[in-house]
């Protein structure tokens, strides 16, 4: 009897399906992780969460003052922490980052892409050079810091983690860079995980929605300054609509564990993926409408940093400014 094609091939997914759920989960005991943007902010979480997992951590990011508050952090936790002061976007910098992590720990078992900048303003004040500076960082630079560390990953059957943003699904309005960006980190999660398997290397991309991080401060601030940045630091602040930082750090690292291809982070994540997947017309026009709701444009395309638009409402928001003082954020 002949065997149509259709249940052999629905026949070998399930059994594909049955091997990975019975597969180990990754143990990350005497791992050692490198650590993009590792300084403050969820990269910070990142660290806490695999020390705790007995994971010894490689902290890369471009301020050396942070680093050493970070790494003084990570050892008062019982955990042990090196630091690289390195830009993602300078591919001798990541070269040397990748050599000076596997000198001082003896080898490189995880590469962790979280480092990356955020624009909030109107499309119309964004520049092209603020959609390639963007890339650069929060694209180019995943890629070309795995690039630099797979030898050593697959020599010991790495790991692969790139945080992408639900920014990566769907596309939220007066944050088209960073949308732009997210999309492909999620894309480049995807290639790396297809290409790097044959080699042993496993690639999970987490797409968190907001997160208490305190990272507004950093984000880079176009239009109606303090209108913008008051919107975008009381939303990411917000405890229904935003996550914990320590609960999202614990979740990524769950799906690193895991094995997951990717792994939506947060409530409104879940909800946006979904209804991206299930009605993608409805999606993008609720998205549209939005967009009416928002600060107009200016005449100005200068861009100021979100520490320096503070008003009296977020400067006073006592859930933001916990989460910049737990996360190294002043």
């Amino acid at each position: 009897m002949r065997i149509p094609k259709r249940l052999m091939l629905v026949a070998g997914v399930a059994a594909l399906s049955a091997r990975r759920a019975l597969k180990a989960p990754y143990d990350l005991g005497g791992k050692v992780a490198l650590i993009s943007g590792g300084s403050r902010g969820l990269g910070l979480a990142l660290a806490r969460e695999l020390v705790a997992r007995g994971a010894k951590v490689s902290l890369l990011a471009r301020d050396g003052a942070e680093l050493d508050r970070a790494a003084q952090d990570i050892r008062g936790r019982g955990g042990e922490a090196y630091t690289v002061v390195a830009d993602v976007t300078q591919p001798a910098d990541l070269t040397r980052a990748v050599a000076e992590t596997v000198a001082h720990f003896g080898r490189l078992d995880i590469v962790v892409n979280n480092a990356g900048i955020i624009q909030t303003g109107p499309l119309e004040n964004m520049t092209d050079e603020d959609f390639v500076r963007i890339m650069e960082v929060n694209a180019f630079g995943a890629l070309r810091l795995t690039r630099a560390a797979l030898p050593h990953l697959k020599k010991n059957a790495g790991r692969v983690l790139i945080v992408s943003s639900v920014g990566g699904k769907v596309a939220v309005p007066h944050l088209g860079p960073y949308s732009v960006s997210k999309f492909a980190s999620y894309g480049l999660g995807q290639a790396l995980r297809a290409e790097l398997a044959q080699h042993g290397v496993g690639v999970t991309t987490v797409l968190p929605s907001l997160m208490r991080t305190g990272s507004a401060r950093q984000a880079e601030v176009k239009g109606q300054y303090e209108k913008e940045y008051a919107l975008f630091a009381t939303l990411d602040n917000l405890p229904v609509l935003s996550l914990d930082a320590a609960v999202a750090a614990r979740r990524a690292v769950d799906a690193l564990v895991r094995g997951n291809a990717q792994a939506m982070i947060g409530g409104p994540a879940l909800l946006l993926g979904w209804a991206s997947n299930l009605a993608p017309e409805l999606t993008a026009d609720l998205m549209a409408l939005t967009t009416r709701f928002l600060p107009a444009a200016t005449a100005s395309d200068a861009a100021r940093p979100g520490k320096q638009v503070e008003t009296e409402a977020t400067r006073n928001n006592p859930i933001k400014g916990q989460a910049e003082r737990e996360f190294n954020q002043k």
